[in-house]
């Protein structure tokens, strides 16, 4: 058996990045530096079913690439206002929301009476209706309730804007239904703060969260459980008038006990949190 020694190994090592290095001086030299554009002579129709094919194939980062530069060279007409929604959408599809939303802002602000202006309030409401989701997200189940709720709010305002703006757009039902999810999640992420409190012993705070919760989430399956969690808290408050008039309230409106929290109304994805919670954990 023949043993290399570091020396040998090394003059190997070297033999074969000058080899690599002189390979690449050889493709430098073949290959021309002032190689003619090939879209030097594209029309912005050209530009604009390319990135259109390049969509429809799913190959965004192209699609992103050739729109941009029907934009940059052909930046007024037909096409490149298409070109802008198209763009709005590849962004949203390449996980770029920042991009996709500043697009989406831009549109509105220039173009405020297109004929397809719903549908960028329906695009961005959807950005942020996905926006913080990762890889692992997408695939295994997570509790959204327990999210930051900050792109849940601003998508609830952009469906919200949709259905005020645009009540008979072909996207307002589909808007509607995720009305309902966010305002669920939204709901649900206010409860598990007010469990947080409750946990450690902060009753008011934790009172004023399940308030605020029937409050401005009268519909969602939430409500009752904050009832029950706000009677507990001003029976450990030392409210006992308190608690009954939480418990009243709740035995009025749910005399058959709580309510599933799956929402049937939302027939385009239940939440994982509505399908698993079975909350009312109240460190009994």
């Amino acid at each position: 058996m023949t043993f290399i020694t570091r020396i040998q190994l090394k003059r190997i090592l070297l033999t074969f990045v000058f080899a690599t290095v002189g390979a690449c001086s050889i493709v430098d030299v073949v290959k021309p530096k002032d190689a003619p554009d090939e879209k030097a002579n594209w029309s912005a129709a050209d530009f604009y079913n390319e990135a259109k094919s390049a969509l429809t194939d799913e190959n965004f980062i192209t699609a992103i690439e050739l729109y941009e530069s029907l934009e940059s060279r052909y930046p007024f007409g037909t096409y490149a206002q298409q070109a802008q929604i198209d763009l709005t959408y590849a962004y949203y599809k390449n996980d770029e929301p920042e991009s996709a939303l500043a697009t989406a802002n831009r549109f509105i602000r220039i173009h405020p009476r297109h004929e397809n202006i719903d549908y960028i309030y329906y695009l961005k409401g959807l950005i942020n209706f996905n926006r913080g989701i990762g890889f692992l997200e997408r695939y295994l189940p997570t509790d959204k309730s327990q999210r930051d709720p900050g792109a849940a709010v601003k998508s609830l305002d952009d469906f919200e804007t949709l259905l005020r703006r645009f009540p008979n757009s072909k996207y307002a039902a589909d808007s509607e239904q995720r009305i309902i999810a966010l305002k669920s999640n939204l709901a649900l992420y206010d409860l598990n703060v007010a469990n947080y409190y409750m946990k450690r012993k902060a009753y008011v705070a934790s009172i004023n969260r399940a308030k605020h919760i029937i409050e401005k989430y009268p519909q969602t399956t939430a409500v009752p459980r904050a009832l029950l969690l706000m009677a507990d808290a001003y029976r450990q408050a030392d409210m006992p008038d308190l608690a009954a008039d939480a418990e009243r309230i709740y035995q009025l409106n749910y005399p058959n006990g709580l309510p599933p929290l799956d929402n049937p109304k939302f027939a385009h994805e239940k939440t994982v949190s509505e399908k698993i919670w079975d909350y009312l954990e109240l460190d009994e």
